[in-house]
């Protein structure tokens, strides 16, 4: 005897039968992450009131969820699409260890995940997200890490296992690498975007290597020390303001290195147990007020310095809460302000709105 089907499955069978036959063309989906409140229900500032809020949630990225249909929430074709959803089993991707942030100005977002090994991207115009794991011709990726922009809309990434900084075109295909021979464990990357440099945070050699547009060594800078200009397991790199920004993580201090002299940098942070003291220092970057972000990974905070170094305030803690982090590692700032923060082990990037006035209301 043949097993029955309940109307009501019988109806969602003959819903999908018709959907996949009768649809032609895909519905168009849209990056969604710009959130008013955060999963909880909430607005989320900081600090929080009474004081003047500096930053607000604006959303988080995760995977595929993330994009969603224009008409999914509403009418009959929605209805469809989550009776078809029904039967399709295939996971969705998502994130799983992201690891560093960058986005251009399409706003496509770049995120490297070590534990997918694979970079996933947001890609806005194109209302979907893809996911490149070719490093080099047939190579996979290892261990991405780093991320940076490149001309012509692809991207560099720093593999740390590979020992090399792949060239990734803006399909995803991959170009000639860099470095290969020369990098012993590359983590971070910074693009100088007017001279086209390249600079690597080698990590175990204790250096920034700088490679030119043809891809050729052209300096290093640094040795390991504790001195200015010294390093000690260095892993995360920034540009901006003509500076270039190093988490020098295991000597638990920021390097701040001007870009055009060899002047003596500017040392950020210092070790201790309180807000603002870094402990192991991961991901940097800079607003176009120069405030400074430093990823406090070890206290799971993000800490915001102005420019002169000065601490100003966190955002975080531990915990899965929107607005905490768990062992979070990268950080980007993009051209609006918005700050991307990799929360690694939350498996996701959360992102910060920076309302503007953090260096007080005095200035």
């Amino acid at each position: 005897m043949k097993p029955s089907l309940s109307p009501f499955c019988w109806l969602l069978l003959t819903l999908s039968v018709a959907l996949s036959g009768c649809a032609t063309q895909a519905i168009p989906a849209r990056l969604h992450y710009g959130l008013l409140d955060a999963p909880e229900g909430k607005r989320l500032m900081w600090p929080a009131e009474p004081e003047i809020p500096r930053y607000q949630f604006a959303g988080q990225l995760t995977g595929e969820e993330n994009f969603v249909r224009e008409d999914a929430a509403t009418g009959f074709v929605g209805f469809l699409a989550w009776a078809v959803g029904l039967f399709d089993e295939e996971k969705p991707n998502v994130l799983q260890r992201p690891q560093a942030v960058v986005a251009d100005a399409q706003e496509r977002i770049f995120v490297t995940d070590v534990s997918r090994a694979a970079v996933f991207v947001f890609d806005k115009p194109a209302g979907e997200l893809k996911v490149w794991d070719h490093a080099v011709e047939a190579r996979r990726f290892v261990a991405p890490i780093g991320v940076a922009l490149a001309d012509g809309g692809g991207v560099w990434v720093a593999d740390a296992e590979l020992q090399l900084v792949a060239h990734l075109d803006a399909q995803g295909n991959p170009l000639p690498p860099i470095g290969a021979g020369v990098l012993q464990r590359p983590t971070g990357l910074a693009r100088d975007p007017t001279t086209g440099l390249l600079y690597v945070a080698d990590t175990y050699a204790h250096d920034i290597k700088v490679f030119g547009t043809d891809g050729r060594l052209e300096r290093v800078i640094g040795e390991r020390g504790e001195a200015p200009g010294e390093f000690n397991f260095p892993t995360h790199l920034a540009i901006g303001g003509g500076k270039l920004y190093v988490t020098d993580t295991m000597n638990s201090r920021v390097q701040i290195l001007p870009l055009a002299d060899d002047s003596a940098p500017q040392i950020l942070g210092k070790r201790g147990l309180y807000y603002g003291n870094l402990v192991r220092p991961k991901g940097v970057g800079v607003d176009s007020e120069s405030n400074i972000y430093v990823v406090e990974s070890y206290y799971d905070n993000l800490l915001v310095f102005n420019e002169t170094g000065d601490f100003l305030m966190p955002i975080g803690g531990v915990g899965q809460g929107t607005g905490n982090f768990y062992l979070p590692s990268g950080v980007w700032v993009d051209a609006f302000n918005r700050v991307f923060v990799a929360d690694t082990f939350n498996g996701r990037v959360t992102i910060f709105q920076y309302l503007g006035g953090a260096k007080g209301d005095s200035e």
